[in-house]
């Protein structure tokens, strides 16, 4: 299938490393000159010098994204360079990792602060700025990456920002469906990345078992029996930016390989 991405131009938040990065690869394979923002620049030049090698076009930002006056400049600069964006991908968070259940007594204000800043608000800030020029083109696609923590206890934290940037994606799909913008939200399980290992690891060490014993346990609770990867999760991504994907708007897309146990209809 043609997802007719060619010439189109993206922004991918958190695109240094993990499903961010991976987005990337997969958008830069579809023929989408991207712009990457994440907050450190060494990653940032790393990731765009690999992915300039496969010819794709490359523009960078070093941003923290709760910053809305810095997002606002930074997207200003890359839409300048690159002539316009037509796809956002927020993918810039606070990595949760697997649901550590924290009592009510032990929650500290701050940690839920961050994460609202860094994952709802930060993106908020971006789609703001990108939404009006999407409006003047009369096409966009912004996809908002989030996690499974909002259809599952476990983690408050957890579940309150992904529920708030699911809530977040449907108030922006019902007002700028009507511009030509679809929104839609994706929900990662425990996924695939450079990052697993060390995850695993601290589970399994909290728990007293060994790291395989550990992966088998999170590979029990999804369908397909293992873990999906970022580049798995990536292809879903990549078809919600296309024009391929106009009858999706503002819903939420379970991408872990399918919760064992759960109905959601």
């Amino acid at each position: 299938m043609d997802l007719q991405l060619t010439g189109k131009r993206a922004l991918v938040t958190g695109g240094s490393r993990g499903i961010g990065a991976a987005v990337a690869h997969v958008l830069a394979d579809e023929g989408v000159a991207l712009a990457l923002f994440a907050r450190e620049p060494g990653r940032l030049s790393a990731r765009a010098a690999e992915l300039s090698e496969r010819g794709a076009t490359v523009v960078t930002r070093a941003v923290d994204t709760a910053d809305a006056a810095a997002v606002r400049a930074a997207v200003e600069e890359v839409a300048s360079e690159l002539g316009g964006l037509d796809i956002l991908v927020n993918a810039a968070a606070v990595p949760a990792g697997p649901a550590q259940a924290v009592p009510l007594a032990l929650l500290d204000d701050d940690d839920l602060r961050q994460q609202i800043e860094t994952k709802v608000l930060g993106y908020l800030h971006t789609a703001r700025a990108v939404a009006p020029m999407m409006i003047d083109q009369g096409w966009g696609r912004i996809i908002n990456i989030s996690g499974l923590a909002a259809r599952q206890t476990g983690s408050i934290f957890g579940s309150i920002r992904n529920v708030a940037v699911a809530a977040m994606t449907k108030n922006l799909a019902d007002e700028l469906g009507p511009s030509g913008i679809n929104v839609t939200v994706v929900h990662p399980a425990l996924t695939v990345t450079e990052r697993t290992f060390g995850l695993l690891r601290a589970v399994a060490q909290s728990e007293g078992i060994g790291v395989d014993q550990a992966a088998e346990r999170f590979a029990a609770q999804v369908s397909i029996g293992r873990l999906v990867t970022a580049a798995e999760v990536a292809d879903v991504v990549a078809f919600l930016a296309s024009p391929r994907s106009v009858a999706i708007n503002g819903d939420a897309i379970a991408v872990g390989g399918g919760a064992v146990g759960s109905i959601h209809y």
